[in-house]
């Protein structure tokens, strides 16, 4: 349900740790003039970059002379960005990354092994190993907080059909048939091709018994034949296999849409709607799960400024305030256990189902079935597959088929 302290200003972060400056080392910037400390990411939601400028500037505050200045790269380009400017021995002090690219990141150069500084960083044992992504059992980043799906509604338009919240797939479908007969729209979701579909599709296949351990076409086949269903009756748009996560919700937010399938990240834009809302948990088979993820964190490479850009993420990133800032600005779940045990989380009725669906229906990512070189490519060809799907490129089948056959050899390694 809306949850009326969401929909206030966004607050301060606090209590960053100080950093001296006046030394003059190759980590750390001179006293003289200021140093700029340029961050990677693909946040573009309104409230996303609110919080991040929030975390800039409590650190510009407690480090006189420093400017954080972050660069936004879309999702779909960060790796490739982030790899070429590798190659030529460059790029940001800070990447913000998704798990799926840590791996091409290692391979390619541009992050570093975070064992030392990990080993030594005194909060480190409230991190779970969950959120610490290896390679090849080396540090390569580290989740600052998790981010997941569940299943919006409005409250508002279930009360008009005298509907309850679904807990199975019929029942959702009902609902939708009774939103499209009032003329609204059933369901809003993401279909762009790439890595955000993967992680769309992932609780919906894998409800009907796909694994990437034992890859099979007929789990792929009763999926896609449900969103063909889904876009024949008008429950869903074909529109949405070019929509990325932004443009559904703003659907969804301005009532065209009874559910959305979106994540914990939109809360501050649901305070926005004008009808009550709330979360649950997707309504799926026990065998299916939510990818648990959250962008991963690291210094990069090159980073002209090392130690200040690890201060910047233990002040922002890995702190408790900080946690709590992006809890506000993104609707994330930290981390850290003391973070994550905070009555903001318990006290909250959407916070709270979100904390619920990790304990129910949480799923590793990415998933650990799928080598760790491969994880990018395999990642692809499924959210591809699935916005294939949405917009009728192929029949079910045909699409199943099609993508087993280029998953099977990535998949053995």
């Amino acid at each position: 349900m809306r949850n009326a302290r969401l929909a206030r200003a966004l607050v301060a972060l606090v209590g960053a740790a100080t950093l001296g400056l006046a030394a003059c080392s190759s980590g750390s910037p001179s006293s003289e003039g200021s140093t700029t400390l340029t961050v990677w990411h693909y946040y573009n939601t309104d409230g996303q970059v609110q919080g991040l400028q929030r975390l800039a500037t409590a650190f510009e505050a407690k480090h006189p002379g420093v400017h954080v200045q972050f660069q936004y790269v879309p999702v779909e380009q960060m790796t490739t960005k982030a790899v070429t400017a590798a190659g030529a021995k460059t790029g940001p002090d800070v990447l913000v990354f998704g798990a799926s690219g840590t791996y091409p990141l290692a391979q390619a150069g541009a992050i570093k092994p975070m064992d030392d500084w990990w080993s030594t960083y005194s909060d480190a044992k409230q991190f779970p190993d969950g959120v610490l992504q290896k390679v090849d059992g080396k540090l390569y980043g580290v989740q600052g907080y998790v981010n997941l799906l569940g299943l919006w509604y409005n409250k508002d338009l279930l009360d008009q059909f005298g509907a309850q919240v679904p807990t199975t797939i019929p029942e959702l479908e009902g609902v939708m048939a009774k939103a499209v007969k009032a003329g609204k729209q059933g369901i809003t979701l993401t279909g762009k091709p790439g890595l955000e579909s993967q992680w769309q599709g992932f609780p919906w296949f894998t409800s009907n018994g796909f694994t990437y351990g034992n890859a099979q076409a007929a789990p792929m086949a009763q999926t896609y034949t449900m969103l063909q269903d889904w876009t024949a009756k008008g429950y869903l748009s074909k529109e949405a296999a070019a929509w990325d996560q932004v443009v559904p919700f703003q659907q969804f937010a301005g009532g065209s849409s009874v559910f959305a399938v979106n994540g914990n990240w939109q809360i501050a834009a649901a305070a926005q709607a004008k009808f009550k809302y709330g979360v649950a948990p997707l309504p799926i088979t026990s065998q299916g799960g939510v990818l648990l993820g959250g962008e991963v964190q690291n210094v990069g490479a090159f980073s002209k400024h090392p130690d200040l850009a690890k201060q910047f993420l233990e002040d922002a990133f890995f702190s408790v305030d900080g946690e709590l800032t992006l809890l506000d600005a993104f609707g994330s779940i930290p981390a850290r256990a003391d973070a994550a045990a905070s009555a903001k989380i318990s006290g909250d009725p959407v916070l709270s189902v979100f904390g619920k669906i990790v304990q129910q229906q949480g799923r590793p990512s990415p998933s650990p079935q799928v080598p760790s070189k491969n994880v990018d490519k395999v990642e692809t060809l499924v959210g591809n597959s699935w916005s294939k799907a949405i917009s009728g490129q192929g029949k079910p089948e045909q699409l199943a088929n099609e993508l087993i056959d280029q998953l099977t050899p990535l998949l053995k390694g």
